[in-house]
């Protein structure tokens, strides 16, 4: 008896040894080999391939400093947490080519004249202590260092686009060429400090970005990557013109959002003709002096006397996932694209068939067009019988045929190029940016398409902020109210009569 006893007790003591040396192992595996699971549509919590090819191809040590007070408010907590944990997968498929330290700069002067050299700002925030609110300082940004390049990360507000922004720092001190776009000045076109400076803001975090004044320098630089025309006015000399057919056709990279018709105070509409056309239709393409009206539609605000409303707004077509190229990186994933006043784009196909044609974005097959007298008012409708689908973007790719050429030879010539055209360029000014975010992404994508390929686009196109539901008839529509209204109490109505049947029959079975 007392041998089994001990038999007993040395078999409980080797099975906790077993346990627990199990334990010590799953341990020891789980913290050296690195797996996340992610079930999210858009991988949100997790690094794409694209971020996960970058770290592992290294040829050196990237050094990342994680700048993170201590004193940050509350609201900020978690956040040091979740940048750790990006940091860390960073790492882990890095093969030792990261090394990531936190530091806490404190009151550190030395620390602090380092972070301002490197463009990290110190932040003031409102904190409740003792019964009262306090201004305190603190840092919030990352610095990436590659060798003697550094890139920094200000302000890591949130992590939405911290995989976008920290690929894009990585590739930028690693690589020995950084492309460059220059924005187009003069012809009444957006400037970088005047209706585009926002977006000149985001694409200089990884292109250099720079001012292309011709009428001042009578030429369109050599080194240039992308050229980007937007919102131009006032017409183009045939001497623009040639300049701007060159850089197409030796290779360059060239965006063009253009409105065909321009949109004044007073919603006053006139049609905008620049010129382009007549480089344009050479390439294949033509955009239209009208404007799109759709059944799908943004919301705008209008202010009748004392009073201002927000209602849905038919020139305001609004581009939803039917309505991109799923077969193009740089608009498959977008949710929605909101085009103020925008132009409908034709797509020439006998001049276009040697091309690479893709229709980045279009309206509903509800839409129609508006080419003269305009009236612009809310309460626009579509008339019956004019319905019909209208491209509002294009992307051609390959060897353009010149808008200048010889005309006894009318074959395409130089290098491929790439052309982007965008029936719009309200969309993506400074104004109109802040109510519809997700227009930045489409500009960054379709900018991003023609310089670098569509590598960092999968990136970026995880931090979607909307996801319309899905165009349903009116049937269906009044289907699901109706469900909603009364859908429960049907439920309930038909589980108390099946209720009431069992028991009956359980009690006529009791009977017999």
């Amino acid at each position: 008896m007392n041998f089994k006893k001990i038999l007993d007790k040395s078999n409980l003591g080797l099975t906790i040894v077993i346990v627990f040396g199990i334990l010590v192992m799953v341990n020891f595996f789980s913290y050296n080999i690195f797996y996340r699971f992610d079930l999210t549509q858009n991988k949100d919590y997790s690094i794409s391939g694209v971020s996960k090819k970058t770290v592992a191809s290294l040829q050196d040590v990237v050094n990342i400093k994680a700048y993170f007070s201590s004193n940050l408010p509350a609201q900020y907590l978690n956040l040091k947490q979740e940048v750790g944990d990006i940091l860390e997968e960073y790492a882990s498929y890095a093969g030792g080519k990261v090394k990531i330290e936190f530091i806490d700069p404190k009151n550190d002067q030395a620390t602090e004249q380092e972070l301002y050299l490197a463009g990290i700002p110190q932040l003031q925030f409102n904190v409740l202590e003792k019964d009262k609110y306090q201004v305190v300082n603190g840092y919030m940004g990352l610095a990436i260092k590659y060798g003697d390049k550094h890139e920094a990360i200000p302000v890591v507000g949130d992590t939405r686009d911290l995989e976008y922004q920290l690929t894009s720092a990585i590739k930028k001190v690693t690589n020995n060429q950084v492309a460059s776009i220059g924005f187009w000045q003069g012809n009444g076109a957006a400037s970088m400090t005047n209706g585009a400076a926002t977006i000149a803001q985001k694409l200089s975090e990884i292109y250099n970005v720079s001012a292309v004044d011709f009428s001042a320098e009578k030429k369109i630089p050599a080194d240039l990557d992308g050229l980007i025309i937007m919102g131009a006015k006032e017409k183009f000399t045939d001497e623009e013109l040639k300049a701007i057919d060159a850089f197409l056709i030796n290779g360059g990279a060239l965006a063009i959002f253009a409105n065909g018709v321009n949109v004044e105070q007073g919603l006053k509409a006139s049609k905008n003709d620049v010129g382009l056309n007549k480089i344009l239709e050479a390439y294949g393409v033509k955009l239209n002096n009208n404007l799109v009206l759709d059944v799908n539609n943004g919301m705008a605000s209008f202010s009748q006397g004392f009073v201002t409303f927000t209602t849905d707004y038919p020139y305001w077509p609004k581009v939803v996932k039917s309505g991109f190229d799923q077969n193009n990186a740089a608009v498959a994933k977008l949710e929605s694209l909101v085009l103020p006043w925008a132009s409908s784009v034709d797509v020439l196909v006998d001049r276009s068939k040697d091309l690479t044609v893709s229709y980045l974005a279009a309206t509903t097959n509800r839409a129609a067009v508006v080419a003269d007298n305009f009236n612009l008012s809310p309460q626009a409708q579509i008339k019956n019988g004019t319905a019909g689908k209208y491209n509002l973007a294009v992307s051609l790719v390959g060897k353009f045929t010149s808008a200048f050429a010889n005309q006894a030879s009318s074959a395409p010539g130089g290098k491929p190029g790439h052309l982007i055209l965008v029936g719009d360029s309200d969309f993506a000014s400074d104004g109109f940016l802040r109510n519809y975010p997700d227009n930045l992404l489409f500009f960054e994508n379709v900018i991003d398409s023609v310089s670098l390929g569509d590598e960092l686009i999968t990136i970026r196109s995880k931090g979607v902020t909307e996801r319309p539901i899905k165009e349903v008839s009116e049937a269906v529509k009044a289907g699901i109210r109706y469900a909603n209204i009364f859908g429960l109490t049907v439920i309930v109505i038909l589980f108390g009569l099946a209720r009431y049947f069992l028991r009956r029959r359980t009690k006529l079975a009791d009977r017999v």
